[in-house]
């Protein structure tokens, strides 16, 4: 292929003058340190390129080399429990070789490219393959059996099928003859480009939730498995923390984290804390099941661009074999900078605020990867995407919040008056929104109780009914309001206090069940229906706080642990008995 020159320099964005063979996309490698760019502008007589790190010393007249290919990824074993940069270059190993900066030009295999694997081959001599099919698996990691897939564009017959036993990820395992003609080696690696959605057979509904164990989130603001949400917050509002909790604790069998230009040490401490983290639900360490990308704010722009991306391609490829994936991106904000800082080199028009015209669709390109599908192979999965937006001053009327708003239909939204009284998650319940909340009524009903959605429903009246309240609370106080409303102001506290904010640090408390939480929603509106008979009887309000019950169910999420929930019956028969004490 054909060499060419640098023209001009402009930050991550490299130019060469007059007519080239590369292709729209192609990934180039630029200068005399074979600098990893791609090519994002193609004219009659210029070619833009955006380089993937940084440029510092590059000089114009030093080489281009074309490669012929997309910016693409490696996929098959050995991805999980490894933490890559935003283009998936593995960072132990240039940590190793470069110490604790990324040196330039770094070149290392995304996967392991000498470790075995104890492979079993799937296939035999004259089957015929199409795409997605397995033709081989391994243990990748003690929780996970990673299958190994036909691409999803090829599909022929097997003419070799080599031995079970232990293979590196170049070695061949199978041969298949395409439908063209050609003998095409099967090893345990297939590429794919970042910026191209993997084929799927169908998409089907979401209607199974995504159990997270947060009450505010399983409960009042459900996402589906499959869907899309949005985590907005300003500053120290929390959405790192609260990202982490869902990696944690949710239900999905893989996690996808892409740190997308935070701040190093915040990425610092998650990738110290999954490494320490132990899965809830295997017992083992959480890394097993999850891959790190780590694109922090000092490193390249153009890279966190691609970062996204990156992450989107990893976990549709885990879906495709039949798990449900969950990516957290922190934070699209950061992605969208990145985004507005190329097209202001790249001299394009700004829109708002400086960011290009086409952020609208450039996010909705992500957020459309989301999905609950059936694969090509006939198996079931899903990809869940959970984005941070880092709006500046918790303005949500900026431009990336609201186009994420258009394309997601869950949000989240982290107030700074909740994270700075210390109510956590701090999800403003008068802010945010679920609309899942139809296509999950019927597992809701079907497996946790068949009058879930009526309690969650009668649960936020009260809260939204609160609010209006507190605004005359707030003018006048709250001495002239009658008693039944101000027994909704307490049952209110009861939920804010009791339900929605919750303690990471307390083992019952970090992951509560959905069964838990319809109990302690069950116990907290029993009081409330019993309260009322009380204020209806003209009976002053202050009888029934004297009994302490109010009190006690804040405490009761501490109290009952996860697997005894019987207990409630408890609370149940005291509201009953202080309440019949107060009537007689």
């Amino acid at each position: 292929m054909a060499v060419h020159q640098i023209y001009g320099i402009n930050g991550p964005v490299v130019t060469i003058k007059g007519e080239t063979s590369l292709g729209m996309m192609e990934t180039v490698f630029v200068g005399n340190e074979r600098l990893i760019g791609e090519v994002i502008g193609l004219k009659k007589d210029m070619t833009t390129i955006q380089v993937y790190e940084e440029t510092a010393g590059l000089t114009v007249g030093e080489p281009v080399y074309p490669t012929g290919s997309p910016m693409r990824v490696a996929l098959g074993p050995g991805l999980l429990g490894n933490i890559f940069d935003g283009i998936q270059r593995p960072l132990p190993a240039i940590r190793d070789a470069f110490g604790a900066f990324i040196g330039r030009g770094a070149q290392f295999d995304a996967l392991h490219a000498q470790k075995k694997y104890k492979v079993t081959v799937t296939v035999h001599v004259g089957d015929r393959v199409s795409g997605g099919d397995v033709y081989a698996t391994c243990p990748e990691t003690p929780v996970v059996v990673h299958k190994i897939m036909i691409p999803p564009q090829m599909s022929g017959e097997i003419v070799e099928a080599l031995p079970d036993g232990e293979y590196t990820v170049k070695d061949t395992v199978a041969k298949l003859k395409t439908d063209a003609g050609e003998v095409i080696d099967l090893t345990l690696v297939q590429y794919w480009p970042i910026r191209v959605p993997r084929p799927t057979a169908e998409r089907l509904p979401s209607d199974k939730p995504l159990i997270t164990g947060q009450r505010v989130i399983d409960t009042v603001f459900p996402i589906a498995k499959g869907g899309a949400a949005a985590i907005p917050g300003g500053f120290g509002t929390g959405k790192t923390m609260t990202q982490h909790q869902l990696a944690k604790w949710c239900d999905a069998d893989i996690i996808i984290y892409v740190g997308c230009g935070e701040r190093g040490n915040e990425m610092t401490q998650v990738l110290s804390e999954f490494s320490a983290l132990q899965d809830p639900r295997t017992q083992r360490p959480l890394l097993e099941r999850t891959v790190l990308i780590a694109n922090t704010s000092n490193m390249p722009v153009a890279a966190r661009e691609a970062s996204i991306y990156t992450g989107i391609t990893l976990a549709e490829y885990y879906r495709d074999m039949g798990y449900h994936t969950a990516l957290m991106a922190d934070s699209t904000s950061r992605w969208a900078e990145a985004l507005r800082e190329i097209s202001g080199r790249l001299e394009e028009m700004p829109a708002d605020e400086g960011f290009p015209a086409y952020l609208p669709s450039r996010l909705s390109e992500f957020y459309e990867r989301s999905g609950y599908v059936r694969n090509l192979n006939g198996t079931e999965g899903s990809v869940t995407l959970i984005g941070a937006v880092s709006p500046q001053g918790s303005d949500f009327s900026e431009p990336v919040t609201q186009n994420t708003k258009r394309f997601t239909r869950c949000f989240w939204a982290l107030d700074k008056s909740l994270a700075y009284a210390r109510h956590y998650p701090a999800i403003n319940w008068n802010q945010s929104y679920s609309e899942y909340i139809g296509d999950l009524a019927n597992w809701y009903r079907d497996h946790v109780a068949p009058d879930f959605m009526q309690c969650r429903e009668e649960l936020c009246t009260l809260l939204s009914e609160e609010n209006s309240l507190m605004e005359i609370v707030r003018l006048i106080g709250a001495d002239v309001l009658p008693d039944d409303q101000k027994l909704i102001i307490e049952i209110a506290r009861v939920i804010r206090v009791g339900f929605l904010q919750q303690n990471a640090f307390h083992a019952d408390d970090t992951f509560v069940p959905p069964e838990k939480q319809y109990k302690m929603m069950q116990v907290i509106l029993h009081l409330y229906h019993r309260s009322k008979e009380v204020v209806a009887r003209q009976i002053p309000i202050s009888k029934i706080l004297a009994t302490g019950l109010l009190d006690r169910l804040t405490k009761m999420k501490y109290d009952i642990p996860n697997n005894h929930l019987e207990l409630f019956d408890t609370y149940l028969r005291d509201i009953d008995a202080a309440i019949d004490g107060i009537l007689r």
